[in-house]
């Protein structure tokens, strides 16, 4: 008897919201805020980041509109919480973990040196540690660079913060796809000698793991690679219900 092996399918993108951002000197950015769901062939659903929770908004900012949270984006696929098997956490950020206590039956896997430094209270992961950290949560903890399944791999790209982590699934007729995450936010920052935006944590790290997504796209023939929070290019992408297979 054959069997066949467990491999991704399906790549949907949750795009949350697209709004411009203010800069200085009169200048706008248009960001997008958005989360992951592979779907494999012997039926593991997959989900990467949870957005933002109303709690952990910015003072005075807009309540956000139904069809924002990762919930309602599964719902319009069919999917409940329960659904999800895995939970891969790229990092603790308010805008990346706000869902995460939505999910009490999944595996959260997220990379150790960032679960052991957000875990001591560090300031900037406290915001939303509620959700993060809920003790109905089971955490499985990677070192480095892991095949999480097959056709799907976590590369750690540390610079934004210790220990984020960037995703490349591998689908049958799309190819390769990196989700760069925060890793590398904007397409224009896909460069070997960028610099760090403030809330980057170390700019020599960033450089660096830059420069290995670099390598991996051109080592990989990767076909895609996803921007965590550029909003133009999310315009162009295909946005869940549609998908990547």
């Amino acid at each position: 008897m054959s069997s066949t092996a467990s491999a991704p399918e399906r790549l949907y993108l949750l795009k949350l919201t697209i709004k411009s951002v203010s800069l200085a000197e009169g200048r706008s950015l248009l960001m997008a805020l958005g989360c992951y769901l592979v779907t494999t062939s012997d039926g593991k659903r997959i989900l990467i980041d949870t957005g933002m929770a109303p709690d952990n908004r910015p003072p005075g900012a807009p309540p956000p509109a139904e069809e924002e949270s990762v919930i309602a984006q599964l719902a319009t696929l069919g999917l409940h919480p329960a659904d999800i098997d895995t939970v891969v956490c790229t990092h603790f950020d308010v805008d990346h973990a706000g869902f995460h206590d939505s999910f009490p039956n999944a595996e959260f896997i997220v990379q150790r040196a960032h679960y052991d430094l957000a875990r001591t209270g560090h300031p900037r992961f406290a915001l939303a540690r509620a959700h993060w950290d809920h003790p109905a949560l089971q955490y499985r903890l990677v070192d480095g660079d892991t095949e999480l399944f097959p056709g799907i791999t976590l590369i750690e790209t540390s610079g934004h913060c210790t220990g984020h982590q960037s995703v490349l699934v591998r689908l049958p007729h799309t190819g390769p796809v990196l989700l760069a995450i925060d890793a590398v936010m904007m397409q224009g920052l896909f460069t070997p000698d960028r610099k760090a935006w403030p809330v980057d944590e170390n700019e020599v790290q960033l450089q660096a793991s830059t420069r290995k997504l670099l390598r991996l796209v051109q080592d990989q023939q990767v076909s895609l690679t996803v921007f965590g929070h550029d909003g133009c290019q999310w315009q162009s992408l295909k946005i869940a219900p549609e998908y990547y297979d």
